[in-house]
């Protein structure tokens, strides 16, 4: 658990920078996620944009970073704390790629707003979920079992950033139960929620919180999904890469790569794990090599050198 601890509060550290603009070491093998010696840059500069406490971002961009310099082009990180200001980004070409958005359900008034100046550049996951969560000790199974027990949680939901799309599910989601007189929903940033959950866990503590799989924090903390009858808080959706108009046509290989991307959810689990749990903040490209030890020879795209 101490790994655990310490990538908390990175994330934390991580959520506090707003546009700021973390550019990787570059091509040629000689830092970020350790491109082949081949790597020249010579193709371009892509820069992606994603929220370091959402870790889905956080793990494709460093594998797309490692994938991407090794085929010529240079990569930069720039890191944000909300979905807003990326979708932003994004459709003003100030960010080229986005390396894990949510665009069917969770992010679609993003999508709505700004989707004429954004490309869908492929799915790699097809089973993302957003989730109203409870430790596995606790004896609710369904949202349903939340009325009438607001007292238990002090009233409230623990939630994430207020522009996630998380987020503005959960506040539809309240009424759609009748828990508005009941509860609260706290919104902070993923890292505030995940330092409650690991205080509440730890003293095997009554909490409720906004969760979405997949995510690490699931399996790490023993949490169970509570069931939504009324499926308010959406379907499963896909995870997707979306490029600022025009990106295909400026960065063709780069296209031509990620559209085949595709990841099951034992490949994506191990990528998460290995990125924000096994190895952590500052060693992304450790994470990323082994990953491809591990799960590489199970694809066509995978690059190498």
């Amino acid at each position: 658990m101490k790994k655990k601890i310490l990538t908390i509060a990175a994330l934390g550290v991580a959520a506090s920078l707003t546009l700021a603009g973390c550019s990787g070491d570059g091509a040629g093998g000689t830092g970020g996620t350790g491109g082949g010696d081949g790597a020249t840059g010579d193709k371009g500069t892509i820069t992606l944009g994603f929220l370091p406490s959402w870790t889905d971002g956080l793990s494709t961009a460093y594998l797309l970073q490692d994938q991407l310099e090794k085929i010529g082009y240079t990569v930069e990180m720039k890191t944000l704390t909300e979905a807003g200001p990326l979708y932003t980004g994004l459709a003003q070409g100030d960010v080229d790629m986005y390396p894990s958005a949510w665009p069917d359900l969770t992010h679609a008034s993003y999508m709505k707003k700004y989707g004429d100046d954004i490309e869908d550049l492929g799915t790699y996951y097809d089973n993302a979920k957003l989730t109203i969560a409870v430790p596995e000790y606790s004896e609710l199974t369904s949202i349903e079992d939340l009325k009438g027990k607001g007292a238990d949680f002090d009233g409230k939901i623990i939630g994430i950033e207020p522009g996630a799309g998380l987020t503005e599910q959960t506040e539809k989601m309240i009424p759609a139960y009748g828990l508005e007189d009941e509860y609260q929903l706290v919104t902070s940033s993923t890292a505030a929620m995940l330092t409650e959950l690991k205080a509440a866990t730890d003293k095997q503590e009554d909490l409720v919180v906004t969760l979405w799989r997949p995510f690490w924090a699931n399996d790490s903390f023993g949490m169970k999904d509570l069931e939504d009858p009324q499926g308010a808080m959406g379907e499963a959706e896909g995870l997707h890469f979306l490029g600022t108009k025009g990106f295909a046509d400026e960065f063709p290989e780069a296209a031509e790569l990620v559209e085949k991307i595709k990841l099951d959810d034992e490949q994506y689990g191990a990528l998460e794990d290995l990125v924000v749990n096994e190895y952590g903040e500052g060693k992304e490209a450790d994470a990323v090599d082994e990953w491809l030890k591990q799960y590489g020879d199970q694809f066509d795209w995978v690059v190498t050198s």
